[in-house]
């Protein structure tokens, strides 16, 4: 099978009247051997660690060296470090680059992407979503409030009407942004777990019951932050085990905070009739999905965010095409699958092969 990443294109733009004003705003930062200004991006991450960024770099570095762009790469050192991100955008405009392809830490960064814009640079969000939504020019993101739900209607269904004791795994517990309360409350809402405000979290009430599946009773243990990364996941595990050792359904942000809680459950010799739902479909969390570690996941692609970032900028400032978002929505869907190899009635999923075929890192 093809991967997904080759048979997608850049379909949803469309030509903007070209201005001469935009284009010498939107410089570029380097000459060819002709002469000639190439166009300057910068991509600016949350880290450089996680394979999700790693496979954001390798997709637009690849498109960048397909089109001539020069790019630059930045992270922040962890998902806390706005200061690192906002260094990286004063460069990009130092450097008068035509654009900053950036997934966004947190609102800290938005005074920065708002100066960038003022300055006459095409900011485009990747997976991260600002809120506003208008903080940047445009998003290419998985929908992550759908990633959510899909994971959530799996796992309702899953639970067969058993009484549902839930972890929730997320990002922050200091910082309100749109992937971490959109995957959760998206979570339960595909559980049929009534929402309070749908961009908050933990506010939800705790116990009561789900209608998701044959639906049930269901009590939610707690949230824990685990900023995205495996030791997180497993000593927020292991702290909501201390609360409640019955936990037999945990939804987690992503595939490393889900291979910590595994690791936290086998410690316990818990793990034997505990679901961990996910999100992300990167090469490892599939395998665990093969290996039934996680039980679904929700698979993003970073790599076509970040192609699909660089060539637009590029035909932005070389052709006047302007991306538009996706109907109905504030960003273009790049678009998510769920992978397991149990699938339920009535939930839309692929196999773990398609996952394999399609995963990324």
């Amino acid at each position: 099978m093809k991967k997904l990443f080759s048979r997608r294109t850049i379909a949803a733009v469309a030509v903007l009247g070209a201005s001469s004003l935009l284009l010498s705003a939107c410089s570029s930062s380097s000459d060819d051997a002709g002469g000639e200004a190439k166009v300057g991006v910068s991509l600016i991450l949350k880290n450089d660690t996680n394979p999700f960024f790693v496979a954001m770099t390798k997709g637009a570095k690849a498109k960048a060296a397909e089109l001539g762009v020069d790019l630059s790469v930045a992270a922040g050192k962890d998902e806390t470090d706005d200061a690192g991100q906002v260094a990286a955008i004063e460069n990009a405009i130092s450097k008068k680059d035509a654009g900053i392809l950036i997934t966004t830490i947190s609102g800290g960064v938005y005074a920065a992407i708002t100066k960038a814009r003022k300055a006459g640079l095409f900011v485009i969000a990747l997976d991260t979503p600002t809120d506003p939504a208008d903080i940047v020019d445009i998003t290419f993101a998985t929908d992550n409030c759908k990633a959510g739900e899909l994971i959530g209607q799996w796992a309702a269904a899953k639970m067969n009407g058993k009484k549902a004791v839930i972890a929730l795994l997320d990002i922050f517990a200091d910082k309100n942004v749109p992937t971490d309360y959109c995957r959760d409350n998206g979570f339960l809402k595909g559980m049929g777990i009534p929402l309070g405000d749908p961009k908050k979290l933990a506010d939800e009430p705790k116990t009561g019951k789900y209608t998701g599946g044959k639906g049930g009773a269901y009590q939610i243990v707690g949230n824990v932050a685990t900023l995205g990364a495996e030791d997180g996941g497993r000593t927020g595990m292991e702290q909501l085990l201390a609360k409640n050792p019955n936990i037999n359904l945990v939804y987690t942000l992503n595939e490393p905070a889900a291979a910590g809680a595994y690791a936290a459950l086998k410690a316990a010799g818990k793990e034997k009739g505990v679901v961990i739902v996910s999100v992300d479909g990167g090469r490892a969390g599939v395998e665990n999905v093969k290996a039934g570690v996680i039980g679904a996941t929700s698979q993003q692609y970073p790599l076509l965010m970040a192609d699909l970032g660089v060539q637009a900028i590029f035909d932005l400032i070389t052709k006047g095409v302007k991306p538009q978002r996706s109907a109905g929505l504030d960003f273009f869907d790049t678009g998510v699958k769920l992978i397991t190899d149990d699938p339920q009635e009535g939930v839309p999923s692929e196999s773990v092969q398609y996952g394999l075929d399609n995963a990324w890192g």
